[in-house]
């Protein structure tokens, strides 16, 4: 039997369905991301607890080592090394014309000191400038964009998190009024009408996330289950969203692109 609970960004009602599922005893308990992880370890230590996506699981404390976490934690991370946030400023200036100004949309309560230094040094060498803006609520997304405009942006990059995930049909609106190309780290932001994206395939985690339910109902304990890393990354492109903005996507792009949204 699958219990399931719909809380979208809502926190006490989040806190609620968490306390019902510790109170129900339920096997286990699959969720993601970072913010959510957190909440259920609060409820149990002993439930066993299946990420769909965490980032930084063992700086989190929710594992001594990704090959056996040690407690009751274990499933997909989906942590990227630094490094991928140099990749997405050279896809950004890739393009025609090319941004010389990068807004980086950040949300401060997640992760994003060294990705925010890897992608501001891609951007020095690449004649860019990374200028910070700062979201922390669905009201502050136009207020971003009023600072985007301010600072003559002329191309955002979204960092992690679930709230920027949450918001981003926001973003996308607000940048294509704004006639500014977006790039995402995850596949949703292109397909939402945003430019570009280049990460791993949320659905598929969830979807991998469910070998770990059918090993930890079978007896296995997650303390014993090696947690895994993305592999795979997927670049995706809108290319009608591109046409809209007057952008020229260079063939080469094209070419490396796994899916295109014409």
């Amino acid at each position: 039997m699958i219990e399931h609970r719909g809380s979208g960004m809502n926190e006490e009602r989040r806190v609620e369905a968490i306390a019902e599922f510790v109170r129900l005893n339920v096997t286990v308990i699959v969720t993601g991301p970072n913010t959510f992880i957190d909440e259920v370890r609060r409820a149990t230590s002993t439930i066993p607890i299946v990420m769909a996506y965490g980032a930084d699981p063992i700086g989190r404390g929710y594992a001594t080592s990704l090959a056996r976490p040690g407690g009751n934690v274990t499933g997909l991370s989906w942590d990227v090394a630094p490094q991928v946030f140099g990749k997405y400023i050279e896809l950004l200036t890739e393009l025609s014309p090319r941004p010389s100004r990068i807004a980086g949309l950040v949300d401060p309560r997640y992760p994003h000191e060294h990705y925010w230094k890897e992608a501001a040094s891609a951007s020095k060498d690449r004649g860019a400038e990374l200028q910070y803006v700062e979201v922390l609520a669905s009201a502050d997304v136009s207020k971003a964009f009023d600072a985007i405009v301010a600072k003559r942006a002329n191309a955002v990059l979204i960092f992690g998190g679930p709230y920027l995930y949450t918001y981003r049909d926001q973003i996308v609106n607000l940048a294509l009024h704004m006639r500014v190309p977006t790039m995402f780290m995850y596949r949703e932001g292109p397909e939402s009408g945003g430019l570009m994206s280049y990460g791993s395939n949320l659905r598929e985690s969830w979807r991998l996330a469910a070998r770990y339910v059918d090993q930890i109902i079978k007896g296995a304990k997650p303390a014993d289950l090696p947690i895994e890393q993305p592999t795979k990354f997927e670049l995706v492109i809108n290319l009608k969203t591109a046409k809209g903005l007057g952008l020229t996507i260079p063939p080469s792009l094209l070419l490396r692109a796994d899916q295109v949204i014409e």
